[in-house]
């Protein structure tokens, strides 16, 4: 019995193995088709995100220009999915439970942005001022250097990306994406964005011009899959370089983590322990 376990679990590793080495020997796919699959992914694993919920930590951190830190606030929130989209709802504040008052502000303000979320398609993001979906961001881009990595041991398909200015876009976020520049790592088995690095190659204005995001302003963006069945975000930075007023000057940090995710059982009674598969964070 013993020796035909140790066959099975042979035979087993094998198969991975290859299934593995195909895709590494394979040639690199279509950009376009591979852009394609990954938008179509996103829609296809909506269902499944709205069964979870996680802990959202966020650290915001304004400097001076020397890096001293003038000002730090921190919030910590409960996320879930509705109809595709991310809900936010804040648990605590600067290292504090939300008083009584604010509670039930938050209360309000999460039932507002559910009943939003129920009437927007998932394809559109809830704040066009603030928000981009995977799949918008993807079409605004132009892509290049096709590469095939390893990160998290597993085959990515890494491009660089830069904004196209002749897409037509709606709401500053998706404005905003034209001027970017960085790079995109695709897991190729799941068609999922595993990561994102991207910088802002000129400068970008908003607040009807009186704000002027400078060049150098960057984020990144990380996910991984939870529990083998759904990709779901680890962390997040970003870094914001301002100018107001012409002489203003901003320096913000912005740190999320992402973590404690719960899988929903029934609706009032949920699955705990989900798990993030291990990786290296760089290939």
């Amino acid at each position: 019995m013993g020796a035909c376990l140790r066959r099975f679990f042979l035979l087993l590793l094998l198969l991975c193995c290859g299934a593995a080495s195909n895709l590494w020997s394979q040639a690199l796919p279509s950009v376009g088709v591979l852009v394609r699959d990954v938008q179509a992914h996103q829609q296809l694993l909506d269902k499944t995100r709205e069964s979870y919920t996680f802990r959202e930590s966020q650290v915001m951190r304004q400097t001076d220009k020397h890096g001293a830190v003038k000002k730090e606030e921190t919030r910590e929130f409960n996320v879930f999915y509705v109809n595709g989209h991310p809900i936010r709802r804040l648990v605590r504040k600067d290292n504090r439970a939300l008083s009584a008052d604010e509670e039930s502000k938050e209360a309000d303000h999460i039932k507002g942005k559910i009943g939003e979320a129920q009437n927007t398609p998932p394809e559109d993001p809830l704040n066009t001022r603030r928000q981009v979906s995977i799949s918008r961001l993807l079409a605004i881009q132009r892509f290049s250097n096709e590469r095939r990595l390893s990160m998290d041991n597993r085959p990515m398909i890494v491009l660089d990306f830069e904004g196209d200015r002749s897409v037509q876009t709606h709401g500053m976020a998706e404005d905003a994406s034209k001027h970017l520049a960085g790079t995109i790592w695709i897991d190729e088995q799941d068609k999922e964005v595993r990561r994102v690095e991207a910088r802002l190659d000129s400068p970008f204005r908003l607040e009807m011009g009186l704000v002027s995001l400078s060049q150098g302003s960057s984020f990144s963006f990380d996910q991984k899959i939870v529990n083998g069945e759904v990709w779901l975000p680890t962390s997040a930075t970003v870094h914001i370089e301002a100018k107001a007023a012409l002489f203003l000057g901003y320096h913000i940090q912005v740190n999320i983590t992402d973590d404690q995710y719960h899988k929903f059982k029934t609706a009032a009674e949920q699955q705990a322990g989900s798990s993030v598969e291990p990786g290296p964070d760089k290939p």
